[in-house]
């Protein structure tokens, strides 16, 4: 008998330690995945480009927030058990999918990362293939063996479990689309200064970028000899070329930043990012055609707020020249359009149009346009950096979590509330004529 309550130990030790393995891995892809709606948003766009379903692209955002909830789901079932039976074969179905996809890209590499991590891990196309068959092996054991090893909750409240997983990644999912999200990922945090190209700090003149055209073909062009993004070129990537560390900023927390003139596309970067300019707003807008008209009131009233503290106020975009025109004839914008690439500005700052103020070159807070509210901005005495000072996304996330974690605790302490029920439950069963139905109804 000791022999095997050894083995059953053993047993239930495996099969928590894969739970928590296959669990973790999906809980923390869809956390990372719900923290940056915009980022799952573009990289389903992308996927849907390369397999030619292009017609699905207006659904790309709706299926990030669905996806980053279903694995943030998964992966929380798995951790505590519930569902046992249910819940391995979900992700067994997620993998099945998944799986053949990471080795369509890792063969092709139609896309340049899968985007399971977010931009919190960025991993190779082959990585991720390799990733999702250790899964699969793993969810297959638990296929088996979840059944073995009980469950932090009551069966009765089991059905909960997914319910708060799904109201936690869909709240962190709303605020990082509406406002920003809750942790930057990205090259350009808060507090990061934005060091002009060209400046004493170093130029791109060492620097070579890369372009895709529209077959899928990479090339390498020099500062002075980039291609006609009208022509079918799209900015992938920039790398420095070996042996030229003084081009890069010294300082950590520098970055980068390139912004050019509209219809010339010279660099202006060191004319508008400077010592001289101490405050500066800029407006991004990285799909200009899309931006609804109707934002042009509260950016034109931004606009006045921060002109008349002095703040210098830039657009950005990677929009083309007759895009630009387009916008300044119906907006009647009060502020200079720039160039600027299109990966640079949807890493910048998520939203469409989105806002970020600089001081002294460095990151002093970014949001939408949208979750500026007007009435502040009609008040001249309104600080630029205050409107911004209400975020604090550290504070917001915790909460959020500590709400989650402290219903996840709730349940627990119910479980001898719902030890009372299936107790009350089954004296009810021994009932004669009654027990038979009670009992066949257990496994529906």
């Amino acid at each position: 008998m000791a022999a095997t309550k050894a083995q059953v130990w053993w047993w239930r030790v495996a099969v928590v330690a894969v739970r928590v393995l296959v669990g973790g891995t999906f809980a923390f892809s869809g956390f990372v995945k719900a923290i940056d709606p915009y980022g799952g948003y573009y990289k389903i766009t992308e996927y849907l480009m390369a397999l030619g379903l292009e017609s699905l692209t207006g659904l790309a955002l709706v299926g990030a927030i669905a996806l980053a909830a279903t694995e943030f789901m998964l992966g929380v079932m798995l951790i505590v058990g519930a569902h046992r039976r249910v819940a391995p074969w979900l992700t067994m179905a997620m993998l099945a999918v998944m799986t053949p996809l990471t080795l369509w890209l890792a063969v092709t590499d139609a896309v340049p990362d899968c985007g399971c991590f977010g931009d919190a891990l960025v991993l190779t196309n082959w990585q991720t293939f390799a990733k999702n068959v250790l899964l699969l092996i793993a969810t297959t054991f638990l296929i088996i063996y979840n059944r073995r090893a009980g469950s932090l909750y009551r069966p009765v409240l089991h059905w909960l479990v997914p319910l708060l997983a799904v109201a936690l990644a869909v709240a962190i999912a709303l605020r990082g689309y509406f406002v920003q999200p809750l942790i930057d990922f990205r090259p350009y945090p808060v507090g990061t200064k934005l060091v002009a190209t060209g400046a004493d700090e170093g130029g791109e003149a060492d620097y070579r970028f890369i372009y895709e055209n529209a077959d899928g073909v990479r090339q390498d062009f020099a500062l002075d000899s980039l291609p006609d993004e009208e022509a079918g070129w799209t900015y992938v990537d920039r790398y420095k070329l070996p042996g030229n560390d003084t081009v890069a900023p010294a300082d950590e927390g520098t970055r980068l930043f390139t912004i050019r003139d509209v219809e010339t596309g010279a660099d202006v970067s060191s004319e508008l990012l400077n010592d001289t300019i101490h405050d500066v707003v800029m407006l991004l807008f990285p799909s200009l055609p899309t931006v609804s008209i109707g934002h042009t009131y509260t950016l034109n009233r931004l606009t006045d707020l921060a002109r008349s503290q002095g703040a210098n106020v830039v657009g950005l975009t990677p929009a083309t020249e007759l895009e630009v025109e387009r916008w300044n004839d119906i907006s009647l914008a009060d502020y200079t359009m720039y160039r600027a690439e299109d990966t640079e500005v949807k890493m910048l700052a998520r939203g469409n149009p989105a806002v970020v103020m600089l001081h002294d070159g460095t990151v002093m807070w970014k949001r939408t346009l949208s979750s500026i509210d007007d009435e502040r901005l009609a008040g001249k005495n309104t600080a630029l950096l205050a409107l911004g000072g209400d975020l604090d996304e550290e504070a917001e996330l915790l909460w959020l979590f500590y709400g989650w974690l402290a219903a996840m605790i709730a349940l627990i302490l119910l479980n001898p509330v719902a030890a009372l029920f299936r107790v009350k439950r089954d004296n009810v069963a021994e009932r004669p004529g009654q027990g038979q139905a009670l009992q066949d109804g257990e496994h529906l």
